[in-house]
């Protein structure tokens, strides 16, 4: 389309060659009660962290398909750009984290997820699609998407994190939790040396996964946890492969799956309801998860990690991390400006 409409979303799946672009070029996009009701709807769902009036669940319901070849181009940069963090984001950070901190140390939660927002002033709008077809390039390894609706604002993301992808009664999730930056130069070291926190943080998140599937799944195979490359960054991973039963539907597992405590916490209803109280930055759609649904085709929904919103004036960078009982607050901060560097990347010229 030469003229993109209010509601779209481009996206491009890992190791491809190609995106796709869904519009809806009437009416707005349905408002989902809850991702439950997702089980049998069709369309691009864009779900925020918590699902309230003034960010809900939104499905677009594509009257235009189109696939588009992606222009191979010259090896981008990848230098590093500094993220310009007022005094008031760290001073919010710290005090937060110590409260976060407390908790856990008191023993009411095993981890619990705290986000940061780092704004970017705008001298003038940026090119939106010229963002994501860099993103595409520069990050093959990653789920890109660019999705822009009524009701969310407009979002980039280049995320390596699956929730649910499959098709039929064939499907498949992931643990991703532990992150290190990657070494500078050479090979990656065939086994990295993660920290006790990365691993306890591996552990949770894959309990919880196979726990949750026992629920809804047969023939549920588990490989991991091992170390994956996204971007700059290190991952502990652990995948897992199973059958949804015949008597459970999509909605019901994403419900249950989504937040895993890899964005949120642990135990998982207490840690999200403790992060809505006391975080002092306003999530949105950052720790959701966005993606193409079909019960009757192919589903690839991920995690909107490594997100930014795009306004005319300025930018919202999304960041976080787990916090455990021996997390340090530096150790945290300098982790979340890592991550930062995903989105800060593309701004380089």
């Amino acid at each position: 389309m030469e003229t993109k409409p209010l509601n779209y979303a481009c996206y491009r799946l890992p190791e491809e060659t190609h995106y796709t672009l869904m519009a809806q070029t009437a009416g707005q996009p349905e408002v989902v009660e809850s991702v439950a009701q997702l089980g049998r709807r069709e369309g691009f769902v864009m779900a925020p962290f918590v699902a309230s009036a003034s960010h809900p669940v939104l499905l677009l319901r594509p009257d235009v398909v189109e696939r588009h070849e992606i222009a191979s181009a010259p090896q981008l940069p990848c230098g590093e750009m500094a993220v310009a963090a007022s005094a008031d984001e760290q001073a919010i950070y710290a005090e937060t984290f110590a409260r976060f901190h407390e908790q856990i140390v008191a023993g009411r939660f095993g981890k619990l997820v705290l986000s940061r927002c780092s704004v970017v002033p705008l001298v003038q709008p940026l090119d939106a699609e010229a963002l994501f077809l860099k993103a595409c390039r520069l990050y093959p390894h990653q789920f890109i998407a660019l999705v822009s609706m009524q009701g969310a604002g407009c979002w980039l993301m280049a995320t390596p994190e699956v929730l649910l992808e499959g098709r039929g009664d064939q499907w498949r999730t992931m643990a991703l939790a532990g992150t290190m930056k990657a070494p500078e130069a050479g090979p990656l070291a065939p086994d990295p040396q993660w920290s006790e926190k990365n691993l306890a943080e591996q552990r949770y998140v894959s309990a919880y996964i196979a726990d949750t599937l026992r629920g809804f799944a047969t023939e549920v195979t588990m490989c991991g946890p091992y170390t994956t490359i996204a971007a700059h960054l290190l991952h502990l991973r652990t995948d897992f492969g199973f059958r949804l039963a015949p008597e459970h539907h999509l909605g019901a597992l994403l419900d249950a799956l989504h937040p895993t405590p890899a964005v949120c916490g642990i135990p998982k209803d207490d840690a999200r309801q403790f992060i809505i109280g006391h975080e002092r930055v306003e999530r949105k759609y950052y720790s959701g998860f966005c993606g193409p649904l079909s019960p009757r085709g192919e589903t690839h929904l991920y995690v909107s990690l490594r997100c930014m919103e795009l306004a005319a004036d300025h930018l919202e960078l999304h960041a976080g991390g787990g916090i455990l009982r021996d997390s340090e607050p530096e150790a945290e901060w300098r982790e979340t400006q890592t991550k930062l560097q995903t989105m800060l990347r593309l701004l380089t010229p």
